[in-house]
């Protein structure tokens, strides 16, 4: 196996493994503090659908504290200061962000490859940041116990693979809940398992159509509709393990649910969904890993901790662990800290971040078995077409739409950026 140098003095100081939100933000923080970083994107580029796009408060705070929010915005997205559900054909307001004590008091609906493609165009203003695509992180190498670098296999999707070694002081996976590297490191998790799987798929506008995104419960369905400005991303939610026995029922069944759902979409379910081939399958789990590291190995974001797509908060949970991680380890990485001095720093992101972690899969295991799972089942007020009582003191008591507004903007220990710039 060839090795490979990420420059003329030498190996990086960091490699992160996943051009994900955690892996660039990491990336930008600690370019911008002056530390050599690589990050590696298994794929050619980020145009790829199906990717969460959910930019909360919390995010964009940090982009403000970088004075990057301005610049953000001017690429394309959609702004909600306010989240409704649909319960059979009725609009209940649930969330209120208008009083966020935030510089953004609104959610942004963006394409993660717009998010992506611009934390990218922003890190590489820093001559210490590289981003290396069509290049996956395949296994970790190891010296004396203690990890010192990752396999790297380049140039699949062109067709010509090869196999590199990259070393580095810190190996950071941010690879998302299929992590090679966590898996490589085995090191152990706790899964909670979870009661819903999730089909994407998208579906064109039409004039007439509804602007704001939403949740609509119609039925003993559930399906959210994302405005991406000519389309809809629309979130089908389905029991553990009911897709084969959606399938069987045949595609034109699953049209007649979605019309059942949202009417507006049914003259266009047709062209738009052919065949299964246009929808696509996110097999859900939720689970968090006992340790986050080992001597040399950091794991962050999803490859730390899968979130359920309750809330949208997967993203944000990964860009606060980045910043937190960023705090931690940017003095020590653009300095002179040793192998040794590094490692004592890793187990602190744990304590830091594994809290905010517990409260959300808390939370989201709680609306999965106590909202998803009824609605499903056919049971509870929802999938009945009444309004269960929370949505009823939300639409009654608007000051009551700030609380759910503050838990999904802003989050459990919302992180703040101290990480220097050289």
């Amino acid at each position: 196996m060839d090795t490979l140098l990420a420059n003329q003095s030498g190996h990086p100081r960091c490699c992160i493994a996943g051009g994900g939100p955690a892996g660039m933000v990491l990336g930008l923080l600690l370019a911008r503090a002056g530390v050599p970083v690589v990050v590696l994107e298994k794929h050619l580029d980020f145009l790829r659908d199906f990717r969460g796009d959910t930019v909360h408060p919390s995010t964009l705070e940090i982009l403000h504290e970088l004075g990057l929010l301005d610049a953000f915005l001017q690429r394309p997205h959609d702004r909600i200061e306010e989240l409704r559900a649909t319960i059979e054909g009725r609009s209940i307001p649930v969330a209120d962000f208008s009083h966020l004590p935030l510089h953004s008091k609104f959610l942004v609906l963006m394409p993660q490859w717009e998010f992506l493609d611009f934390m990218c165009d922003e890190a590489r203003r820093y001559p210490g940041f590289e981003l290396w695509t069509d290049a996956e992180a395949i296994g970790l190498l190891q010296d004396k116990g203690r990890v010192n670098g990752v396999k790297v296999r380049r140039g699949r999707w062109a067709g010509q693979p090869q196999d590199v070694e990259l070393h580095a002081s810190l190996v950071v996976a941010a690879d998302g809940r299929h992590s090679a590297l966590r898996d490589a490191a085995a090191l152990p998790h706790i899964s909670y398992g979870a009661p819903i799987d999730v089909l994407w798929m998208r579906i064109p506008k039409k004039p007439g159509d509804p602007e704001a995104t939403a949740g609509h419960v119609a039925g003993g369905h559930f399906l959210v509709t994302l405005n991406r400005g000519d389309y809809w991303q629309c979130a089908f939610v389905i029991p553990k393990g009911g897709h084969a026995d959606l399938q069987g029922r045949g595609i034109v069944a699953f049209h007649a649910e979605i019309a059942r759902i949202a009417p507006f979409l049914a003259t266009r379910l047709l062209s738009a969904l052919p065949d299964w081939d246009a929808v696509k399958l996110l097999e859900v789990t939720v689970d968090r890993l006992e340790s986050w590291s080992c001597p040399g190995l950091l794991c962050i974001g999803d490859a730390a901790h899968a979130m359920s797509p309750v809330g949208g908060v997967g993203i944000n949970l990964a860009v606060q662990d980045a910043v937190a991680a960023a705090n931690l380890l940017a003095a020590a990485l653009a300095g002179a800290a040793s192998d040794k001095e590094i490692d004592t720093l890793l187990p602190q992101l744990q304590r830091r971040r594994e809290w905010p972690v517990r409260v959300t899969q808390a939370a989201q295991r709680l609306v999965q078995d106590r909202v998803l799972v009824p609605v499903l089942s056919g049971k509870g007020p929802a999938a009945t077409g009444r309004v269960p009582w929370p949505l009823r003191m939300l639409a009654r008591w608007p000051m009551l739409r700030r609380l759910p507004a503050r838990a999904v903007g802003m989050g459990v220990r919302p992180e703040h950026v101290q990480s220097p710039r050289a």
